[in-house]
């Protein structure tokens, strides 16, 4: 027999933490003609953290509002609302929740079901626990966590690609996730 998975390892309290949006940011990255990445950012998301009293009692919760897409470019972020991408008039939100919490100490993989445009697909995320504080100005205790991954947005019916030549597409199928997300305590 197993003994159950304790979170204590995260020094965590048990309950809901909430999302610290000001200190926190979904990204994302793509590679153009096969040259060079183009950054990206949602600008409006929500996520909860519930703790329990091992990782299988350990959940994740995420909406992304596409329509909030920022990369610096604003015909580009029209472009990708547009339903040749994200189709946000159908489809204005991205989901994720998480199936399991795997690892110990700084290091964990959180496996979860990713839905875009309507269609879910499994995600693993490398995750990186990053500490505990006490923020001074409230002393509310707060969790960071670093997380990336990658999917394929073909996997999720997006599959806008001119081809550049040379059997490159102006835009790569494999699309980078960043994450920085720091949570409030209960």
């Amino acid at each position: 027999m197993t003994a159950p998975r304790s979170t204590t390892e995260l020094q965590l309290a048990p309950g809901r933490w909430a999302l610290d949006k000001n200190h926190s940011g979904v990204s994302f990255v793509v590679r153009h003609l096969g040259l060079s990445n183009v950054r990206g950012r949602f600008d409006a998301f929500e996520a909860t953290l519930e703790v329990g009293p091992t990782l299988d009692d350990v959940a994740v919760t995420a909406e992304v509002d596409l329509s909030s897409v920022d990369t610096n470019n604003a015909d580009r972020d029209t472009h990708l609302r547009s339903t040749d991408f994200f189709g946000t008039d159908q489809h204005p939100v991205m989901t994720f929740r998480s199936t399991s919490v795997n690892g110990a100490g700084e290091n964990y993989e959180l496996a979860g079901d990713l839905t875009i445009a309507g269609i879910t697909k499994p995600v693993t995320l490398d995750v990186e626990f990053n500490g505990t504080e006490v923020f001074p100005a409230d002393q509310s205790t707060h969790a960071g966590f670093s997380a990336t991954g990658q999917i394929r947005r073909s996997d999720f019916g997006i599959d806008f690609g001119i081809i550049a030549g040379a059997d490159k597409l102006m835009l790569g199928d494999k699309v980078k996730i960043e994450l920085d997300l720091q949570f409030v305590a209960p």
